[in-house]
């Protein structure tokens, strides 16, 4: 396995390393001044529009799509490390990019298993950064780690399709550019293989019956940059039979071709966040003195930023072999590497940001430096797309597998 980044990579990665240091980073604050002077706080900001057509115009735009038809044509080797660099700003840089999620995995749904018709109306706008979109999947009144377990009803009626149901932590809903839902519920309940009762529809954000209730907020922060994170109820949503995505049934299996490269995409940006964190422990270190001398040289404080760069440098190699993998085997043929750095990676960085909070002492806890909002987004990322334990237990039960005897 040769790691070394191509020409096109290496080429990016300046272009992107550029952009960051240039107007990303510097926008953050103005983003914040934006944001605060709106009347909705879930308004997009002027400047991340700005950042937007900046980025399309060096050509860092719809980066995470390997089909070139679509998107740029990377493989999740060459994009590995670009998203790593969006992770240092994973509040505006992914957005800018037209590579933030959930609109991602809704791309990736669309390109894949969308009629003609599905893309010309929602993937279109969506590759051009027009429109948001949300996933519709988690709910309140089940354990939705469990994707069975989803109640949420879509039942055929003559030429329509009528949802019924109660989702929450819905991202990107409170956003008003967020027009279109992909809803997974049931159609088949009483079918024997469990995995075959779901199926998704898209549900645009203006259909009778759609009630976009209240914004969730995550350890206090309420995610204004992505569009929040919603309770959203479907009382009776009426859309057209041809909104069904893909096939009757086929929910669940596109459900999980949608988290593989989700789970991915979230590691490379941590392991960005990780290295801003890093950077500014260090910057801390040496600029603040505590008895009688540079933080730097408290023995305690050499051991974290030792320990952060050995963990960091172990999830990235991981997260290469994994993208590597998934562009030479295939998803299924990546299932232990993409549950191990699902596992690994927001553990180790929450760590990380967990050291560098303590160095920053007040400081570290407060809306001055970003590290609380970066951890609050770590810790998420431990029930985001599954949580650490379903993926020990399917983790496991391969790993057994292999050492069953017969």
């Amino acid at each position: 396995m040769d790691f070394a980044y191509d020409a096109r990579t290496e080429e990016l990665r300046a272009l992107l390393g550029d952009f960051l240091t240039k107007d990303v980073l510097p926008a953050e604050q103005v983003a914040e001044e934006q944001r605060a002077a709106q009347d909705s706080p879930w308004t997009t900001p002027p400047v991340v529009e700005e950042l937007k057509t900046r980025a399309r115009g060096l050509g860092l735009w719809n980066l995470f799509l390997p089909d070139a038809e679509h998107g740029a044509g990377l493989t999740n080797l060459q994009y590995a490390p670009l998203a790593e660099l969006t992770g240092r700003s994973p509040k505006l840089a992914p957005t800018a990019l037209n590579c933030a999620a959930p609109d991602t995995g809704n791309m990736e749904l669309l390109a894949a298993f969308g009629t003609p018709e599905q893309q010309r109306a929602w993937l279109r706008p969506l590759l051009d950064g027009e429109i948001r979109s949300a996933f519709a999947m988690t709910e309140p009144d089940v354990a939705s780690s469990d994707a069975t377990n989803i109640e949420t009803r879509i039942v055929r009626d003559g030429g329509e399709y009528v949802v019924t149901g109660r989702k929450w932590y819905i991202s990107g809903a409170m956003n008003p550019d967020c027009k279109v839902f992909i809803v997974m519920g049931k159609t088949s309940p009483e079918a024997g293989d469990v995995r075959r009762q779901q199926s998704m529809v898209l549900v645009p954000r203006d259909t009778p019956g759609v009630q976009v209730r209240r914004a969730m907020s995550v350890y206090g922060y309420e995610d204004h940059y992505h569009g929040g994170h919603a309770e959203v109820v479907f009382d009776g949503a009426r859309v057209p039979a041809a909104n069904l995505l893909g096939e009757e049934g086929g929910g669940f299996a596109m459900a999980q071709a949608r988290l593989g490269p989700g789970r991915i995409h979230h590691c490379m940006r941590l392991i960005g966040m990780a290295e801003r964190a890093i950077e500014l422990m260090c910057t801390r270190a040496q600029t603040r003195n505590g008895f009688g001398a540079p933080l730097a040289r408290q023995g305690v404080v050499r051991e974290w930023i030792a320990d952060a760069r050995v963990q960091v440098e172990q999830l990235r190699l991981l997260v290469l072999k994994t993208a590597w993998l998934m562009d030479t085997v295939g998803n299924r043929g990546a299932h232990t590497e993409i549950q191990s750095i699902k596992i690994a990676t927001p553990r180790a960085v929450v760590d990380i940001l967990d050291r560098a909070v303590q160095l920053h002492g007040a400081g570290g806890v407060s809306q001055d430096y970003p590290l609380a909002e970066l951890w609050a987004t770590a810790r998420t990322l431990r029930l985001a797309d599954g949580p650490d334990e379903v993926h020990q237990r399917s983790l496991a039960r391969r790993e057994l597998k292999r050492h069953t005897a017969g």
